[in-house]
């Protein structure tokens, strides 16, 4: 399927033209199978060591259905029999310490940065811990050495967990709390899920109505299973009297006492459970202050049974329980209709406590880092790594900078834009894509926020310590179309200073619906990115009837265009970087890679496709080429795909220089030098040579079979030569060329007035197999004129002086009735040089009739009139000769 590489060439005006084909070879790609389930060939990178090299394989749910811990493979490029990927197990090396890992589904493999230095990193977004009853999925990577060692792991935003907590639960044992079973489920729903010990949670619990009653002390069960036990055997002990203040002051000063259990410097959280108000409400502000001096956060549940059964109002209780709270007061107070519905907030209570395990500040209502995601994408610049960090801020986003062991978490207001506060930022995914830019000297850096306002953007900026300053946003035009989803700088002309920023939007909704995605291209102008123009796949006929049609369970039609973008190193050899881009979902989800070659400072819009000819799904979703695999000399590509992956060799282009020779080297048709079929006419010799080098200007190892076609006069419907051999104005022969091969022609000219124009001549050629060997690439210009003789300028400087006179006998200008015949004499002479297709033009009015013509002083054959009418007027031109020369 290789193109053809036309040399157009013109004769006497010839021209070989230069072609840049695609040179992957993707009849024979090297391919490695893995688990589709395991989500194998997520990600691919090309590595190095003194091994020899290789693939990096991401499998981000290996270990599926169980743990999915995710892993990552290596897999030989050096072995061309079968490869043979192995498990690194590096999700067994990951550790953080002093805190409860929970591995199961971290996704390690999600990402991949191959370190400058040696090395690489590997990222599972999802690494998480325990804090008590609650997981934080902050993300970590394993940095691995160059020997496949994890050498560290790196979890900038894991905290030691706030989950020693002591709580005290103070309930309200009068007699008004009808059915007490009901509490007991409370008790249990609420403790099943926090973990009970020494170094963990400790809960205490005690009961007040009339008096106090101490059940359990903090430190007198050490693990949950013994605490539940105790707590399903807690009985109701009754009272005429609700003394809330005198529970809530017993708890304070005699549970919160070392001597009970209480640890210093632990959080202490202190639950009130209620049926009504207080008999001692007199001293109920006194107590709450005295909780507040001893940092103890008060949460208070009010039960309505009593109220609800005797029809009273609630107004007066409810205001009572929820000045116990701490504030927030929606974070702390509940209420609920009756004892039996105690059980329904048992898990929310819960999760609200527990939240104060990864939240030191007592008043904070969101999350900062607790699910930042770290390591959902990374980036090595010159001197540090970026890690997006997705989940940050309430899945804002942000991107961390580590700088050896320093780590950098910017403020959460840096990346806002104060000039677009009326757009959306909440859950834009700041990090979802990360780069950098070199400009000048200066480092920018990049990240992706797809669901910015909904449409995606992405940010450019620098960095100084916490302090970013944003530079330019770049703003996504359609909703959902996840506008910076993916990001590649690159430097096309290979001058250290970028070029080229790419951003995919790969669900970019085409007019049918369909999820064809779009690349956003913005060429680097006076420190700004500029828009310059957008690339789009091939249109996509999709098999189901509508994208969002959920009746079906057919998947999404279109392409995803963009999904992954990688700038590869000069593919070509024309000393320019290029790029490939996934759409994963073209050709009904078999996937296809799309690559574009530099040319400048620019991607040159026309593209060249790979389409996998092994059963491969989603291949495009990852890419990766920047390595010569099988030192050939020459970059190779690498396509990830779901369950596999395939590496495409570079094949060697061939640079066939075409050159046209003549004989004789320029035309002169007064010339007459051959008879063909008893006619005198000018014949030419060409000569076509061949000559072959394969880029970088070095000699081929084995001949090149070609294929040629010669065309006279292409561009013409009649062609003004023939070739001698076939007496056609087209011959087709094969050549084989080691490095130079010549071949010789003959052709000759037919009788035509168009002798100033030149012959054009197109040579095509292509290899004779197309799947073997090198690609064929360019060639180089010639000219060869017509033979004017208009002096050494080769520029004709003609003076035609033209005299006309009629034989009328009256008047010069009018004709009478009596002459109904007259003539008109021309006469046209060059005193320069030659003239070539001169002309004379007779106009004249319709009531006279031309009848002939006739050349006087020159051959009479050379004469061709033709006669035009318009309108009342008539016009004969008559066509001289070819070449009107001087005298």
């Amino acid at each position: 399927w290789l193109p053809r590489s036309p040399t157009n060439i013109q004769s006497i005006h010839f021209t070989v033209c230069s072609v840049n084909s695609f040179n992957l070879d993707v009849k024979n790609p090297m391919i490695f199978n893995g688990s589709q389930a395991d989500m194998f060939g997520y990600t691919v990178k090309q590595f190095e060591n003194e091994e020899g090299k290789w693939l990096l394989i991401g499998a981000p749910w290996e270990g599926q259905p169980i743990n999915r811990m995710g892993d990552v493979y290596k897999c030989p490029t050096f072995n061309s029999i079968r490869p043979a990927c192995v498990k690194l197990n590096l999700a067994e090396s990951i550790s953080v310490p002093n805190i409860t890992q929970v591995k199961e589904n971290m996704t390690l493999g999600t990402t991949l940065a191959p370190n400058p230095k040696g090395g690489f990193l590997a990222c599972g977004p999802l690494y998480s811990y325990k804090c008590g009853s609650l997981y934080y999925s902050t993300g970590a990577c394993a940095n691995v050495s160059s020997n496949f060692q994890v050498v560290n792991t790196i979890a900038p935003t894991v905290k030691a967990c706030k989950s020693r907590l002591d709580i005290m639960i103070v309930l309200d044992g009068s007699n008004s709390i009808y059915p007490w079973p009901s509490v007991n489920k409370f008790l249990i729903k609420l403790l099943e899920k926090i973990k009970i010990g020494p170094q963990e949670t400790q809960v205490g619990i005690m009961q007040y109505g009339h008096s106090v009653t101490h059940i359990i002390s903090l430190n007198q069960y050490n693990t949950t299973e013994d605490l539940l036990e105790a707590a399903k055997k807690i009985k109701q002990y009754g009272g005429n009297q609700t003394k809330t203040a005198l529970g809530i002051e017993s708890a304070r000063t005699e549970e919160f006492t070392t001597q009970r259990g209480m640890r210093k410097g632990v959080s202490k959280v202190m639950v009130v459970v209620t049926d009504g108000e207080s008999h001692d409400s007199h001293n109920l502000e006194s107590v709450i202050n005295n909780c507040k001096k001893d940092n103890i956060t008060m949460f208070a549940i009010a039960v309505l049974g009593s109220y609800n059964r005797g029809n009273q109002s609630t107004v007066k209780f409810l205001k009572e329980i929820e000045s116990i709270a701490s504030s927030p007061k929606d974070k702390h107070f509940f209420n609920v209709s009756d004892e039996k519905a105690l059980v329904t907030i048992a898990e929310t209570l819960g999760e609200e406590i527990f939240a104060l395990e990864a939240t030191p500040d007592k008043e904070a209502t969101s999350f900062k880092m607790e699910m930042s995601q770290v390591g959902f994408s990374a980036h090595y610049t010159k001197d540090s790594i970026m890690l997006g960090a997705v989940g940050a801020d309430e899945w804002n986003g942000t991107v961390l900078m580590l700088n050896n062991n320093d780590v950098v978490i910017p403020d959460s207001e840096e990346f806002l834009n104060k000039s677009d506060k009326h757009n959306e930022s909440l859950a834009g995914y700041l990090g979802y894509s990360v780069s950098s830019v070199a400009v000048a000297g200066v480092m920018w850096y990049v990240a992706g926020q797809p669901r910015y306002n909904h449409t995606g953007q992405v940010v450019i900026y620098t960095s100084k310590g916490k302090r970013t300053s944003i530079i330019q946003t770049l703003k996504g035009e359609q909703i959902g179309s996840y506008f910076g989803s993916s990001v590649c700088s690159v430097d096309i002309n290979q001058d250290s200073i970028t070029d080229v920023l790419l951003v995919g939007a790969p669900m970019y909704m085409g007019t049918d619906k369909e999820e064809q995605g779009r690349v956003y291209v913005y060429i680097l102008k006076k420190d700004k990115f500029q828009y310059e123009m957008v690339l789009e796949p091939i249109k996509q006929q999709c098999s189901c009837q509508s994208a969002f049609d959920l009746s079906t369970d057919k998947e999404p039609c279109g392409s995803r265009f963009g999904m992954a973008i990688a700038w590869v190193s000069d593919l070509n050899l024309d000393g320019y970087n290029d790029i490939v881009i996934g759409a994963p979902l073209e050709n009904n989800h078999q996937g296809a890679a799309y690559v574009f070659h530099g040319k400048g400072t620019i991607i040159n819009k026309q593209y060249s496709q790979v389409s996998p000819e092994v059963d491969l799904k989603y291949f495009g979703q990852s890419i990766d080429g920047q390595m010569d695999l099988n030192n050939d000399g020459l970059v190779d590509v690498t396509v990830g795909a779901l369950g596999g992956a395939a590496l495409f060799w570079s094949r060697d282009i061939a640079q066939v220089t075409v050159e046209l020779r003549f004989s004789p080297n320029k035309i002169n048709i007064q010339n007459k030098n051959c008879e063909i079929s008893g006619r005198q006419t000018v014949c030419v010799t060409m000569e076509i040579c061949f000559r072959v080098r394969l880029k970088p200007d070095k000699e081929p190892k084995q001949s090149i079979a070609l294929e040629y076609n010669t065309t006279i006069d292409s561009a013409r419907r009649v062609s003004r030569g023939l070739f001698n051999e076939t007496h056609e104005r087209k011959i087709q022969r094969n050549v084989t060329v080691f490095s130079s091969h010549c071949t010789k022609h003959l052709f000759y000219m037919l009788e035509t007035p168009d002798f100033l124009n030149p012959v054009e001549i197109l040579v095509e050629f292509v290899m004779v197999d197309p799947d073997k060997g090198p690609v064929l690439d360019a060639s180089l210009p010639s000219n060869v004129f017509f033979r004017k003789n208009c002096g050494e300028d080769e520029k004709c400087i003609n003076d035609l002086i033209l005299k006309a006179e009629t034989d009328l006998i009256l008047n010069p200008y009018i004709v009478h009735q009596d002459q109904r015949k007259f003539s008109l004499a021309i006469t046209l002479k060059n005193e320069k040089e030659n003239a070539y297709n001169p002309r004379i033009v007779v106009t004249y009015s319709k009531n006279i009739n031309f009848t002939g013509q006739c050349f006087c002083q020159r051959d009479a054959n050379a004469l061709e009139c033709r006669k035009e009418y318009v309108c009342l007027i008539t016009t004969t031109t008559c066509n001289l000769c070819s070449a009107f020369h001087i005298g």
